[in-house]
């Protein structure tokens, strides 16, 4: 665990032992954070409803030639001091289940307006029935996304079961040697036991101690890629709520607790859109970041 910094004194922000005290029961229920992010996830959940139908159609990597590191506002410049270059990695959204790209309408605009040139959205097939085969279906848009940018490696964001078919990829298939940097919001990464609910093929993987999630709780040594799970107390789909933890000896994962979102909201809310960008941007890293964190 690193030592404080100026982040443990940001309001909305708690160590692991503030966590302990956090109020619990009827009383969390009522807390105020914890309203509003159950109003906002009504709101957005049906917006994305009528969102919906216009992220069906598979997204074409639209990089921005125009955009120069000396044009962009100060903020940006600031995001991108260490490594100008980061703002040229291109950047890969991958959507949950029974989703599209629609539910990133929000974070492929901030990230382009952050100043990442090269910022697309991922389909895989509202059919899929098994994690391995979408993350090896992950594996080739990655590789034509590559040659088409002439990058060696990307970034990815995966919300809900996206965030898990890029780990499978990274840990199972060898995606270490592509993806520099994996974000995943709101991923079962230890399950949900809602999963018990539908028997399908696919659901059956995300049950707790499936054999899938057993698979990746398997040694991964020198494992490349730089993970980051973020998770929400709030999160209605991922039950526990702390199996949107990546707990594993060999991935070295950062895990950053968010305060009253719910699961869909997590691609729009500000502070997790924030914790993307410096993360992607190289600003967040292993050895400076406490194991858990929290954002109002």
């Amino acid at each position: 665990m690193r030592p404080s910094s100026d982040l443990d004194s940001r309001p909305g922000w708690h160590t692991e032992a503030d966590a302990e005290v956090t109020p619990r029961g009827l009383r969390a229920l009522c807390s105020p954070t914890t309203l509003t992010g159950g109003l906002t996830e009504l709101a957005w959940v049906g917006a994305h409803v009528l969102m919906y139908p216009l992220g069906t159609r598979m997204e074409a990597l639209r990089a921005d030639p125009h955009k120069r590191a000396g044009a962009q506002p100060a903020a940006v410049r600031a995001l991108f001091a260490a490594d100008p270059l980061a703002a040229r990695v291109p950047v890969l959204l991958v959507h949950g289940l029974v989703d599209n790209r629609s539910v990133f309408a929000v974070m492929r605009r901030s990230l382009r307006k952050r100043g990442f040139t090269s910022v697309c959205s991922w389909n895989y097939s509202p059919f899929l029935t098994d994690i391995d085969q979408g993350a090896t279906d992950l594996g080739r848009h990655i590789e034509r996304l590559c040659r088409q940018t002439g990058h060696d490696r990307v970034h990815v964001v995966g919300h809900s079961l996206g965030g898990l078919i890029a780990r499978h990829h990274v840990q199972r298939q060898g995606g270490d040697r592509r993806i520099d940097c994996l974000v995943t919001l709101g991923t079962p990464h230890r399950g949900s036991v809602l999963a018990h609910l539908l028997p399908t093929p696919l659901i059956r993987q995300l049950r707790p101690g499936s054999p899938l999630l057993r698979e990746l709780d398997e040694p991964a040594p020198e494992c490349r890629t730089r993970i980051t799970a973020v998770y929400s107390d709030l999160d209605q789909m991922v039950l526990p709520t702390q199996s949107g933890r990546c707990d594993h000896p060999d991935l070295a994962a950062r895990n950053v607790l968010v305060r009253g979102v719910g699961h869909m909201s997590l691609p729009i809310h500000r502070g997790v859109l924030d914790e993307v960008a410096s993360t992607l941007a190289g600003v967040r890293q292993d050895s400076d970041t406490r194991p858990l964190a929290a954002v109002a």
